[in-house]
């Protein structure tokens, strides 16, 4: 089956199970049903299509398979602001407030503290992206250790309010915030044109992309800007999903089986929706929302990044 054929496939299975979730018993209140499960299918667009482009270009521009943007600390960064608020304002005042102004500093703080990472780690000759790697696992670890410990200090009433915010959700996700995420998303795509035709040849390896005459220190910094931003925009509009991007992406890698990026980031991004609507309609439909979608995300990301640690082991 040819590549064109293959993602007319995730087209179709993306375009079914969109009208499932769409239509699924419906009982007739179209007015009342089609705006709020639309807005939430917009939601899983913009959120798969955030974390699958970001985790492609990640994974190209590290050269490793098995690591996800994440990795950097901005799902920590972003537990840590949370808990930071209701430590110091309370729970009250974290629900009260302004979900727009809660983007923008998420948002605002995790690209901030990308950018500090970025420019600390790339100021001085000879600095590469495992020293970035390095610092950013440091960095998560101290995050989550300061987060750990405020939660222990919190009233038990007010953790709850940070425990809503642990799991990505769908729910009740604001449509001004969905707007604000697409411009986000669509001005990310427009940078990133002047450098797509670079990731095929990065994807060789540093070594082979300097011969072949790509500045990589400039290019691999223009990325990562656009990974740190994707991130920070998918983590801020719905919460952590930690390996949805190393799911989808290496899902996409097995079945278009090709090196060339544009198709590469379309075919994970259609696997992202068609992942997160499936998880979507599972914990809908069949938990009853008893359990969240990023918990049923994780547990198959985290037994696929098992199978790929097994794999890699054994082709040595």
């Amino acid at each position: 089956m040819s590549h064109n054929a293959k993602l007319w496939t995730l087209v179709g299975i993306a375009v079914l199970l969109a009208i499932v979730f769409m239509t699924i018993d419906a009982g007739g209140q179209w007015d009342y049903i089609l705006p709020r499960r639309g807005k939430k299918l917009f939601a899983i667009l913009l959120t798969g299509t955030a974390i699958a482009f970001s985790t492609v270009v990640f994974q190209t521009i590290t050269n490793n398979r098995i690591l996800t943007p994440s990795i950097i600390g901005m799902d920590s960064l972003y537990m840590l602001l949370q808990t930071v608020i209701v430590f110091l304002i309370g729970g009250t005042a974290l629900t009260m407030m302004s979900k727009n102004l809660r983007f923008v500093m998420a948002v605002g703080l995790m690209v901030v503290f990308a950018m500090l990472l970025y420019r600390m780690l790339f100021r001085k000759e000879g600095r590469n992206i495992y020293h970035l790697l390095l610092i950013g696992i440091i960095f998560g670890t101290f995050f989550s250790s300061v987060t750990s410990f405020l939660q222990k200090l919190i009233d038990p009433n007010e953790f709850l309010v940070i425990q809503d915010k642990m799991f990505a959700s769908f729910n009740n996700v604001n449509s001004d915030l969905l707007l604000i995420s697409l411009a986000g998303v669509l001005l990310v795509a427009l940078y990133f044109m002047r450098f797509a035709k670079y990731l095929d040849v990065l994807s060789l390896g540093r070594d082979h992309a300097v011969n072949l005459g790509v500045s990589y220190e400039y290019v691999v910094k223009r990325m990562l800007i656009v990974v740190a931003v994707l991130i920070s925009i998918s983590t801020a509009l719905v919460g952590p999903i930690t390996f949805l991007g190393l799911l989808v992406a290496n899902v996409a890698y097995q079945f278009l089986n090709t090196y060339r990026h544009k198709t590469l980031i379309l075919g994970a991004s259609l696997i992202g929706f068609i992942a997160l609507v499936g998880g979507q309609l599972i914990v809908e439909r069949v938990f009853t929302f008893s359990t969240s979608l990023s918990v049923i995300i994780n547990f198959a990301g985290g037994v696929y990044f098992i199978y790929l640690l097994l794999k890699e082991n054994k082709s040595w």
